[in-house]
């Protein structure tokens, strides 16, 4: 007896499930790739977009004072003290972003200042006097010193980013004007730079987290994203970050406007690369899920079709299996289902009827 093989219908089945679901796996894995590679490139330009706009905002609010320090160098006459601390006061009484404004002469004695702050002691020995001197200039965040006595008890030390310039007198520096500016209000421009699930943080020249969530204040941050921060061009990485967490972060190397004098700043845009995938992971589910459910009913289909053509060839051997055992057998079933079917299906009554005549003569 001959080894059976495998029936129509199954070899209908299989080869027809194989033509549809290899294109389908392949044109499904090549195309959830493809999404999930623009997801993140929309997303690397969203957080791109918004670190080159937070640097810039934060850029020019920072301008906007230092330009007020520069006119005031130009207006101040240090020979006239009087008129000096009028208009050190009248600023002063302004813009309320000012801890402590004032000028010192070239031996680093301060000579008028807000509320008489510091007037008659020495600053020569202070960054932002020594290096005014030379050029406008602008100091990183540090805590207070001298004024540390002066100002009213605060739980937390008073912080102050330091701008300075020359004062000029009869075509010579006569000595040097200095804005001590308040951090709260840097860091209140820093909050306002957040969005949900995207954190902006600010940088120091050494990689110290100056603003940005309170378990990263003022430690050094040692990943790839910040010791890069300072020599690169925006750029984007996906790395982990001390709270074991993946993050997509986008690295804005400067904060800077126009001829403000650079801190060293840079800023680290982060969103939690999970969050941040989620709309695209969607998307790829809801396809996988209609095209799950495509392939499901596809399936079906061919397993009716399989079996739609099966059931006549099946009848047709059953029927020929009883003529070959007993001629006088019930004729075979009238196949009408397909051409070939019904061609069979007469040759096999043919066949049976001349084997019916033979046994009968």
């Amino acid at each position: 007896m001959a080894k059976k093989g495998l029936r129509l219908r199954t070899l209908v089945f299989l080869g027809g499930a194989t033509l549809i679901l290899v294109p389908l796996i392949v044109t499904a894995t090549l195309y959830t790739a493809a999404l999930q590679q623009r997801g993140e490139q929309l997303q690397v330009e969203k957080l791109t977009t918004r670190g080159e706009l937070s640097a810039n905002l934060l850029a020019r609010r920072l301008y906007g004072v230092w330009m007020d320090v520069a006119r005031l160098a130009t207006m101040i006459d240090p020979s006239n003290l009087a008129s000096a601390r009028e208009q050190i006061q009248h600023l002063s009484r302004l813009d309320s972003r000012y801890t402590w404004l004032g000028i010192a002469d070239v031996e680093g004695k301060v000579l008028a200042a807000k509320d008489g702050m510091l007037e008659g002691q020495g600053v020569a020995q202070r960054p932002w006097f020594r290096r005014g001197l030379e050029a406008p200039t602008a100091i990183d965040v540090h805590e207070a010193q001298l004024l540390a006595s002066l100002l009213p008890a605060s739980p937390e030390p008073y912080r102050f980013i330091d701008l300075a310039a020359p004062l000029h007198h009869a075509g010579s520096v006569a000595g040097v004007i200095g804005a001590h500016l308040n951090w709260d209000w840097v860091a209140e421009g820093m909050a306002a730079l957040q969005a949900p699930g995207i954190e902006v943080l600010l940088l120091s020249r050494n990689r110290s987290v100056l603003f940005g969530p309170p378990d990263l204040v003022n430690k050094p941050l040692n990943i790839g994203s910040a010791l890069a921060a300072s020599r690169v061009t925006t750029s984007f990485l996906n790395e982990r970050w001390p709270d074991g967490k993946d993050y997509f972060t986008v690295i804005v190397p400067t904060v800077g406007f126009a001829d403000l004098p650079s801190f060293g700043w840079s800023l680290l845009i982060r969103q939690n690369a999970d969050d941040a995938m989620a709309p695209t992971r969607d998307l790829i589910r809801s396809f996988l899920i209609i095209l799950g459910t495509g392939a499901i009913a596809a399936l079906a289909l061919l397993f009716l079709a399989a079996q739609w053509l099966g059931t006549p060839l099946r009848r047709l051997s059953d029927s020929a299996e009883a003529v070959a055992l007993d001629p006088a057998s019930r004729p075979p079933y009238q196949e009408t289902r397909f051409e070939e079917a019904a061609r069979l299906s007469d040759a096999l009554v043919r066949m049976q009827s001349k084997l019916m005549g033979r046994s009968n003569s």
